[in-house]
């Protein structure tokens, strides 16, 4: 499996992050079907860019160190949503050399041409070009703006080399026998997943946005170069995510990151569970509610197996058929967290403690499987509550109660409830708390 990874120049948004975990999920239930050791997981860095040299300009810093921390903050983020790492991730500037062979394959068969210190691929020669789509040649140009520059034998033809500027950081230019400069976007995906997954690969992955221009090219130019190649057998897309309905734009101030998401003090797996919570091929709408019902959801699970925890197991075995069903249908997520929801109102439901712990051990297992729950009850309650702080309060309240000061007993558990910490007085004296559901 090939997927379009990240243009490292800034914090990534929650929309690459969407694309992230739908393929993080594929990758675990294609783990499933086959074991770790049949399964290849691709994901490219864009490290050379317009973008890349851009910022750093505007950062004043070398291409180098903007796209080394920015390299450094999207693989904490993917961290922090809990995603595996692919078995390869590699960077478009290592792999210039195999970009620039790929190239040359298509001079040779004259489906690329020379023209102004560029190098372009002629989509008039490419076979089935605007097939991915599903529209015909022309609606697929009509629907996009094209960059009609000099030189170009047909206003849809793409760059496969591009010449460097004078003012432009030395690292942004390679040699090549077209004269210095750097690739194209598309020629890099296509050099990458030649170079680990050979001319026809299994699975090729990536934003819906991705269809055109730049995986219908990724096709022409491999298919072209390699006589025979189907390039990738199987396409998935992923949709869109708005926010609050509207279209993620720093125009309109609602351009949100997973580092907004970790500011606003949000955990991973909530912020996970809400990305699953649609169809991966549906539009996802990111707002307050849908975070706060995730929320509400997932503690929902934890409480209902937090009294019966250290009998629960958790295992492979205990991964349910009809959880994996709905995975296997073409990745039901919606579905499959509806599956582990049942689970847990099971739970609640049961009168004996063998009920309890069947259905706890099925929750946690599936929950696990699509990379939720993998903290214990006592983190996911406690893990950001001072603990010292609140046995001091309930024992100045202890003995408020003791000297009848009735109001400031009541102002400490008040206090208490307003951080979300409930008290409860047994018959035998003491006193017990928890954090509120």
């Amino acid at each position: 499996m090939y997927v379009c990874g990240p243009t490292v120049y800034d914090h990534p948004h929650i929309g690459n992050a969407r694309s992230v975990v739908v393929y993080d999920i594929l990758y675990r239930i294609l783990i499933k079907l086959f074991g770790k050791n049949h399964v290849i997981y691709v994901r490219n860095i864009t490290d050379i860019d317009d973008k890349i040299i851009d910022k750093a300009v505007q950062d004043e810093i070398t291409i180098a160190e903007l796209t080394k921390k920015t390299t450094e903050y999207f693989h904490q983020d993917m961290d922090y949503l809990s995603c595996l790492r692919p078995n390869f991730e590699p960077r478009a500037t290592d792999h210039v050399q195999d970009m620039i062979n790929i190239i040359d394959l298509l001079l040779a068969k004259e489906v690329a041409y020379k023209s102004a210190d560029h190098v372009y691929f002629d989509v008039t020669k490419a076979t089935d070009y605007a097939k991915l789509s599903g529209q015909s040649f022309d609606e697929l140009f009509n629907s996009v703006r094209i960059d009609s520059s000099e030189g170009k034998k047909n206003p849809g033809d793409f760059v496969l080399w591009k010449p460097a500027k004078v003012e432009e950081d030395v690292s942004a230019k390679f040699d090549s026998p077209y004269g210095v400069g750097r690739p194209g976007w598309h020629i890099e995906c296509s050099a990458m997943s030649h170079k680990f997954l050979g001319e026809t690969f299994d699975i090729h992955g990536g934003g819906v946005d991705l269809v055109f221009p730049h995986h219908t090219n990724e096709i022409a130019q491999s298919r072209s170069a390699f006589s025979g190649s189907e390039y990738a057998k199987t396409w998935v897309h992923n949709g869109f995510l708005t926010v609050n309905h509207e279209k993620m734009s720093k125009s309109l101030g609602n351009f949100t990151t997973v580092k907004d998401l970790i500011n606003k003090g949000i955990r991973g797996d909530v912020a996970r569970l809400f990305l699953l919570g649609n169809h991966y091929r549906k539009p996802l709408d990111y707002n307050d509610k849908a975070i706060n019902d995730a929320n509400q959801m997932i503690t929902y699970w934890y409480r209902a197996i937090e009294p019966i925890e250290a009998k629960t197991k958790c295992n492979e075995s205990q991964i349910s058929a009809e959880f994996m069903s709905a995975l296997f249908e073409d990745m039901n997520t919606h579905k499959a967290i509806k599956i582990i929801n049942d689970y847990a109102k099971e739970i609640y439901l049961s009168k004996t403690d063998d009920i309890k712990i069947e259905y706890a051990s099925k929750l946690l297992s599936c929950a696990r499987f699509i990379g939720l729950m993998n903290a214990s009850c006592k983190e996911w309650f406690y893990s950001h509550v001072d603990s010292d702080k609140v046995e001091k309060l309930i024992k100045e309240r202890k003995l408020a109660k003791e000297a009848k000061n009735w109001p400031l007993a009541d102002s400490i558990r008040n206090k208490l409830l307003n951080s979300d910490i409930v008290i409860e007085d047994k018959a035998d004296g003491s006193t017990t708390w928890k954090k509120k559901t």
